[in-house]
């Protein structure tokens, strides 16, 4: 994985750079390194295309440069637009070394193949005037587009577009990935995403999630040692119960849901404990084999949802906040839940965490990390760019999932997935860690158009690949 899936932002990887100048890598031979790489994936993926490469004047210009002239040597037709003149030593080494043809931007004609190398890592303020009017145009007239470190116009440490700016098919990065290669709006126009290895080898409190390694149960092991996973129902009993089920499926050894007497009888294997009062419910909850509580899904948010969350919180127990727990938690979320002796972890979506956080500056990642600071809780802020934090610091980028997620209910499977590992592992951030990834898995396992509980069925498929 590039760079041993460290995700750096703009000064992380201007420093990591440094790094590798001041061991005796010139800049010279970096930008070799990178253009180099990059026109073997392109080569690959598009051998012959005639090829326009658009540059500017930096560094990312010069790996333009130098992409050129590689895919010149491989047999391709390649021509080069240039906004400027090489405004560092290593883009004008670079292109003394291209032997092809240079156009003037505004000469430029489209080309069957389009490579961006106007701007990369760093931009912060929109392409405007005739520089991206010519982008635009030549863009336009491409039939494949290939952006190199970044598309042109993006923000790369929060994802925002400066300008307006279309898909590309392919974006190779150099060196790391950074955070708007996974942070919306910018991911989704990425195409498809490949790394260039140059040599950068730093940390970074961003990291991209993997594939978990998950052990299977021992011989010693029984359902309580497994893990007790606890559902408090609230009004819609179907929430509850997805939410118990994908529980059931991701490991947990034992799983029970906890409602007011007349919940309706489940077809399923899942325990039912009724209660007639708050006093029998805190008892029930009280039970030290109980390892996690989920409560949210379908909680409601009227006067006695209110009343079963500060039940749930009084008893102690690690727990996870989901939907309608989290809204009516509102602004009082982050000084409520920095006092709870047991771990917390935090499921919301965007406007769950809206309601939650009075953070509005900055990037995704900033504001979940602020947030689960400010808590002590571990965040899994979800959404087509799902960050997880936790309350030390550590921070977890989510690779593109499948859109088809985008349905009711799902968001009360991942709750019960990240329970489960949760009363397995007794880990909150790697419970949460674990439960995406299965969730994202079991997704792209169940194909097109899935229910709730087509994606419940998938979970083990996704598990088996872990073990």
């Amino acid at each position: 994985m590039l760079n041993n899936g460290h995700i750096l932002t703009a000064a992380l990887m201007r420093s990591a750079e440094q790094h590798l100048i001041d061991s005796g890598i010139s800049v010279i031979e970096l930008m070799h390194r990178a253009g180099s790489g990059a026109a073997d994936y392109i080569w690959r993926s598009a051998p012959h295309a005639t090829t326009l490469v658009l540059c500017g004047p930096g560094n990312n210009g010069g790996d333009g440069y130098v992409i050129a002239q590689a895919l010149l040597e491989k047999g391709a037709v390649v021509k080069i637009a240039a906004s400027a003149e090489p405004a560092t030593d290593a883009a004008k080494n670079a292109k003394s070394l291209w032997h092809g043809e240079t156009l003037a931007l505004a000469d430029a004609q489209p080309e069957m193949q389009f490579i961006d190398c106007l701007f990369g890592t760093g931009l912060t303020r929109p392409v405007t005037g005739d520089l991206l009017a010519h982008h635009q145009r030549l863009f336009d007239g491409a039939q494949r587009r290939v952006a190199v470190d970044l598309p042109s116009g993006i923000e790369t440490d929060s994802g925002a577009m400066l300008n307006v700016i279309s898909a590309y098919d392919l974006t190779i990065a150099l060196g790391a990935y950074k955070p708007a290669h996974y942070l919306a709006p910018a991911c989704a126009l990425m195409g498809d995403l490949v790394g260039v290895d140059i040599g950068v080898d730093a940390n970074s409190e961003i990291q991209l999630l993997e594939k978990p390694f998950i052990d299977s149960p021992g011989r010693a092991d029984h359902k309580y040692s497994r893990g007790l996973v606890a559902v408090v129902a609230g009004q819609m009993s179907g929430a509850a119960q997805l939410a118990a089920l994908a529980a059931q499926r991701s490991g947990a050894g034992y799983v029970k849901i906890f409602a007011e007497s007349g919940f309706p009888s489940p077809n399923h294997s899942i325990v039912v404990e009724s209660h007639r009062d708050f006093d029998q419910l805190h008892m029930q909850l009280s039970d030290e084999r109980i390892g996690v509580i989920i409560i949210g899904p379908g909680l409601g948010r009227d006067t006695n949802a209110g009343k079963l969350l500060d039940l749930v919180m009084d008893v102690g127990k690690p727990v996870l906040l989901d939907a309608d727990a989290l809204v009516v938690l509102s602004k009082t979320a982050a000084s409520r839940l920095k006092g709870h002796s047991s771990p917390v972890i935090l499921t919301p979506h965007g406007a769950e965490f809206s309601a939650i956080s009075e953070q509005t500056g900055g990037s995704k990642i900033d504001r979940t990390g602020k947030f689960a600071e400010d808590s002590g809780a571990v965040v899994v802020h979800k959404g087509s760019d799902s960050v997880i934090a936790s309350p030390t610091g550590s921070q977890v980028l989510t690779p593109p999932s499948s859109s088809w997620l985008s349905t009711a209910g799902t968001g009360d499977v991942l709750a019960g997935v990240i329970a489960a590992r949760f009363a397995s592992e007794k880990d909150a951030f790697l419970a949460a860690k674990q439960g995406q990834w299965l969730h994202s898995r079991a997704a792209k396992l169940a194909g097109p158009a899935f229910s709730p509980e087509i994606l419940i069925e998938h979970i083990p498929k996704a598990l088996q690949e872990c073990l």
